[in-house]
């Protein structure tokens, strides 16, 4: 028998290699053919393996496109002693690579084969670890649970108290921050601190004024509105009332002279003359008794104390003989029903009672008829006379021993009428604190662009609210009113 060799250069029988069969334990394989009919990946899977025996082999008579069947592999040129399955690419036996005759060997498919292996393996692994260590971590988090229930509940009784309590914080700071819902629903506060008689008309102001109330950063309009009256109305010291709102001093100062300017503009008006048949129409019976339905006006004066000017002939024109300091004199005057229907310019408190009415502009208003009451000290009845009016005073006493009975009951008749004005200005002195205060002198300067002071826009404002409020003088209801 022949010994042959493979066709890489084993020595085999050519018998055997013929036969396909055994030799020691030996198996021969013809090189792979290139399956072109089954498919395109089948194609290239083939075609790639059989070039790469070729280049295994290298064997320079051997060429792709005729390779002869008798060129044959034997096993122990691959690791398991056979060709691996044609589809396998990354088997180490999908090519030939022991025993060579060379010394590159081609080690890649059985490299990649091998990490592969590895990595499913230690995968597999990973995911046994992972398995495991997730029922570990179940089980202590259920074991924790259990062991935090009690934890859980106090806590959770513990956030129910909290938010329960700032709830009530909460309701409480909405009832004592100044705004709209400090008021609401509670008609002494607006009373002490608004000087208004309810809500309803201090909303009514608000209506009318919000819409020219200027921006402000850190107040509300209300909130602009409610500063404005609560120092007019308590006189409360600045420093106070900046804290009371959390503003500055600038601040308060601004907003509160914009708020006056506002409500002097929209609210003026209230300080209003009635027509004559208006009058007449709403005479309290006490008037009617002895005057007929011709009273008109019941007119006085009062004076608000103001800082000492350092100009001399304003330290002249201020100064007030009767107060004993320096004053600005308004003179006010009434309806019979106790509405204020008049309001001056401040003049200094030297200014005598008649020069003031000579220059006001009262007289101007009078209609022939009219009657003026008046108190001793307004010598103004020619004045008067000259529109055609009458003024009525209570009578003299000096250089007269004894009046006669119908000059005492004409006294008291007119002193007991007249002093419905004073019960009148005392209300609006008493209820707005501020014009018991001494004025600076900034308050006497002339507006810009306009003839009025600050303080004749206050005293004003201060008019205008206390027309809001019911009268001093006649209880409501007792008699009729009047569109006017």
């Amino acid at each position: 028998m022949v010994r042959t060799c493979c066709v890489i250069g084993c020595n085999v029988s050519s018998r055997d290699r013929q036969r396909n069969k055994p030799e020691n334990g030996l198996s021969f394989h013809s090189f792979p053919t290139w399956k072109q009919p089954e498919g395109a990946h089948v194609a290239d899977v083939t075609k790639r393996r059989r070039l790469a025996w070729i280049a295994a082999v290298r064997r320079p008579d051997i060429k792709f496109s005729s390779i002869s069947k008798h060129l044959l592999v034997c096993s122990r040129h691959f690791q398991s002693g056979k060709p691996a399955y044609v589809m396998d690419e990354t088997n180490p036996d999908w090519v030939p690579t022991l025993h060579m005759g060379h010394s590159e060997i081609l080690t890649s498919n059985s490299d990649r084969h091998r990490r592969r292996t590895q990595q499913r393996a230690a995968a597999e692994l990973a995911t046994a670890n992972v398995e495991n260590l997730d029922l570990t971590v179940r089980h202590t988090e259920a074991t924790r649970q259990t062991k935090d229930c009690v934890c859980c509940e106090q806590s959770r009784a513990e956030v129910n108290r909290l938010l329960e309590e700032n709830r009530k914080l909460q309701s409480q700071l909405k009832k004592t921050e100044l705004n709209e819902h400090f008021l609401k629903d509670d008609m002494e506060k607006v009373r002490y601190y608004t000087g208004l008689p309810c809500f309803a008309i201090l909303l009514a102001v608000f209506d009318n004024v919000k819409a020219f109330l200027p921006a402000s950063q850190k107040l509300s309009h209300f909130q602009m509105l409610l500063l404005t009256l609560m120092r007019l109305r308590l006189d409360l010291p600045v420093q106070h009332l900046c804290d009371l709102f959390n503003v500055s001093h600038k601040t308060l100062s601004s907003v509160f002279t914009d708020t006056i300017d506002v409500l002097y503009a929209r609210l003026g008006a209230l300080v209003h003359w009635p027509e004559r048949h208006c009058l007449q129409a709403t005479m309290p019976p006490q008037f009617i008794e002895i005057f007929g339905k011709r009273v008109a006006i019941i007119v006085d004066c009062f004076e608000i104390c103001t800082e000492r000017p350092s100009n001399l002939k304003a330290h002249a024109q201020t100064y007030s003989q009767y107060k004993g300091t320096h004053t600005m004199k308004y003179l006010v005057g009434i309806t019979p029903l106790g509405a204020i229907s008049f309001i001056s310019k401040g003049w200094g408190g030297s200014a005598s009672d008649r020069h003031i009415t000579e220059n006001c502009g009262i007289l101007q208003r009078l209609l022939p008829g009219d009657v003026v009451l008046a108190d001793r000290g307004f010598a103004i009845r020619n004045p008067v006379g000259m529109m055609c009016a009458e003024v009525k005073i209570p009578a003299y006493t000096k250089g007269f021993c004894q009046l006669d009975a119908r000059d005492i009951e004409d006294k008291r008749a007119i002193a007991h009428l007249r002093i419905h004005v004073e019960r009148v200005i005392g209300t609006l002195r008493n209820k707005f604190k501020m014009l018991h205060t001494t004025m600076p002198i900034r308050l006497l300067l002339p507006c810009e662009g306009e003839d009025v002071t600050l303080l004749d826009k206050i005293v004003k404002v201060c008019c205008v609210l206390v027309n809001m409020c019911p009268s001093v003088v006649v209880k409501p209801g007792t008699t009729e009113t009047c569109s006017c």
